[in-house]
């Protein structure tokens, strides 16, 4: 494969994948200055664009570097080894999110920093650590995004994390309404990965989410059985600073504002 069909097969790429192409082709890894001398020159032409160190996106033709554009979700993923998208990304890759934000977060094994580009801001997270080894593989799917593969949480492990940190699914309401738009989910996937991340009071709301709508959903009666013995074993407040009513079934304090809707109120 010649350097301009990698190019035009790549929308964005590392300086490693470079390489690593460099490599296969004359079979032989090219020297650290010959490789640096190529990015540059090939920037200079507006053939490339650098996103930051490492990572490069193709200029298709036409296009100019300033205003080429990009894939936010592909440049993320590659801008995070072995990261995967989640949370409110993973809503809208799902086609589910009501909004969509200049934030593109993928979960990392570890913590690392964020950076911008074109007022996108790219947010590692750090995964679960109850989920141990698994954190990035359990419930993770492939999306095909401009013919590359990237890496994302299944509906049914994104409708519990989104419940599980509804900082990261952007606010209540928009987790709410983004989910919703489910017509069907995986109920055993989601109890199993409720069991795997061992958090009562996430597994509480969960149930009480599919309870609310068991019927849109299809949820089996038996799935939020199961679900109940992982709710606390008191009362647990979800969000203590607003207080709220007892779902009893669940142990869970609930706010008003969920219970009722306000969201509904305010459109």
């Amino acid at each position: 494969m010649s350097l301009p069909d990698f190019f035009a097969l790549h929308p964005a790429f590392t300086r490693q994948a470079l390489v690593q192409h460099m490599s296969k082709t004359s079979g032989r890894e090219p020297k650290p200055g010959t490789v640096r001398a190529l990015l540059r020159y090939h920037q200079g032409t507006g053939r490339l664009l650098m996103v930051r160190r490492g990572l490069y996106a193709s200029v298709g033709p036409g296009c100019a570097p300033a205003t080429a554009p990009i894939d936010s979700y592909l440049v993320g993923y590659l801008g995070c080894p072995h990261g995967v998208l989640g949370y409110h990304t993973a809503l809208e890759l799902h086609g589910l999110a009501q909004s969509i934000f200049e934030t593109v977060q993928i979960m990392v094994p570890q913590a690392q920093r964020g950076w911008r580009f074109r007022g996108v801001a790219f947010k590692p997270v750090q995964a679960p650590k109850a989920l141990g080894e698994a954190a990035l593989t359990m419930e993770v799917e492939a999306m095909d995004r401009l013919g590359l593969d990237l890496p994302v949480t299944s509906v049914a492990r994104t409708l519990v994390d989104v419940l599980d940190r509804p900082d990261l699914g952007g606010g209540w309401e928009e987790v709410w309404r983004s989910l919703e738009g489910l017509s069907l989910v995986d109920t055993g996937a989601v109890l199993r990965y409720l069991e795997r991340l061992d958090n009562a009071t996430t597994a509480a709301l969960v149930g009480y989410f599919l309870e609310q709508h068991q019927e849109a959903l299809s949820v089996p009666e038996s799935t939020l059985i199961a679900m109940e013995a992982l709710r606390p074993r008191g009362k647990h407040y979800l969000d203590r600073s607003a207080g709220g009513r007892l779902a009893k079934r669940w142990n869970l304090i609930v706010p008003d504002s969920i219970w009722e809707r306000r969201w509904e109120e305010l459109r």
